[in-house]
């Protein structure tokens, strides 16, 4: 009998800095201040630095960031904004919310954007692209950065799975209008809740991001806009404060992880991730891709070690955006990916010993 391998767990990472989440979220309840209160600030503050950007604020999610950004930017009906196809369907989502109509474009061998298929898809109906560093790997940033110049496009960065991830030395986050995150549990820096905030150098753009977490208010009742319920409260702000400050960490021990997979797994019928030159990757996921995958994933559930795919239905043909008017065959590479992608566990405090019982299975299939 198996000990089971999750492809995810999460008490791994609380019980390595169990006293200090601790600490902080009883010192929270003890202050009786629950919602805005100097650990949010305080959090804003760090993770502004963390990130090199001017101004962090901190939201209720990753959705939340994502659709309030574009909100922010005035993004709405009638305007395009240009996204890859295979992103997970919140990116979608942060668009549609507004409005606004998502423009798919297919992603290169990375798993991004493929940058050199934007162009021919900008209209003078565009506005925006919105660029995703899928499984924690940063995208193409300079051709992209290039294009919103020459087009004045406003540039979004959805960073919900690359946390400290960078091109040409420049953190994910800071290279556009505003920079998204999710701080989901799963998330490689992950609150114990739903949790989110957004980066920016613009001081406008954090001000009516402030007003609008907070139902459209800059003073108490007196509303400006039709706003939203979106505040990171104090506890999750304090026990992010405790894992952003061990990230250098965090994100070390996962590269470590993920080198072990690249050297040590040596099977033909696996297409392992690579990494663009001149970029880093965080490896929010290890991400490999196999034409057999429905017998890979039985033969792995067998030997006691579970996958995740992410994700099997592409948003243009789920049936959220039916209305989209998309069609199978319509984005090949990304329907392809859906079919062939499957998460590898991944996750902080995973044993040398569990990862090479995932290796030695991965092997002999």
């Amino acid at each position: 009998m198996f000990d089971e391998i999750m492809p995810n767990r999460l008490d791994r990472g609380f019980e390595k800095y169990q006293e200090e989440i601790e600490a902080a979220a009883l010192r929270v309840l003890r202050s009786g201040w629950y919602v805005l209160g100097p650990e949010v600030s305080a959090f804003e503050e760090a993770f502004a630095r963390y990130t090199g950007s001017g101004y962090c604020v901190g939201l209720a999610s990753g959705l939340d960031a994502l659709w309030l950004a574009f909100r922010v930017l005035g993004i709405g009906s009638g305007d395009e904004v240009i996204v890859q196809g295979n992103t997970y369907i919140a990116s979608v989502m942060g668009i549609t919310i507004n409005g606004a109509t998502p423009v798919l474009v297919e992603p290169d061998e990375f798993y991004n954007i493929d940058a050199d298929k934007i162009e021919e898809k900008i209209t003078e109906k565009t506005k925006a692209i919105l660029v995703v560093h899928l499984y924690g790997q940063a995208s193409n940033m300079d051709k992209i950065v290039n294009l919103c110049r020459k087009y004045d496009l406003r540039l979004v960065e959805d960073c919900a799975q690359s946390h400290g991830a960078a091109a040409g030395g420049k953190v994910t986050g800071t290279f556009g209008d505003i920079g998204c995150f999710s701080f989901y549990p799963s998330k490689n820096l992950g609150a114990f809740g739903d949790a989110g905030a957004i980066v920016t150098d613009n001081e406008e753009y954090a001000r009516a991001m402030r007003m609008y977490r907070n139902y459209g208010s800059e003073k108490r009742y007196y509303n400006k806009v039709v706003g939203a319920n979106s505040r990171l409260d104090e506890l999750q702000a304090a026990m992010l404060r405790v894992r952003l400050a061990h990230m250098e960490e965090i994100t070390a021990e996962r590269r470590e992880i993920a080198a072990r997979y690249t050297e040590l797994l040596h099977n033909g019928k696996l297409i392992l991730p690579a990494v663009r030159e001149g970029v880093t990757h965080v490896w929010h996921q290890y991400v490999i891709r196999t034409d057999c995958r429905r017998e890979l994933i039985a033969y792995l559930e067998e030997r006691g070690i579970g996958t995740i795919i992410h994700y099997p239905v592409p948003p243009h043909l789920s049936e959220a955006y039916g209305y989209l008017g998309y069609r199978k065959g319509d984005l090949e590479i990304t329907e392809k990916y859906a079919d062939t992608v499957l998460s590898l566990p991944m996750y902080n405090g995973m044993t040398r010993e569990e990862q090479m019982r995932v290796i030695r299975c991965l092997n002999e299939f």
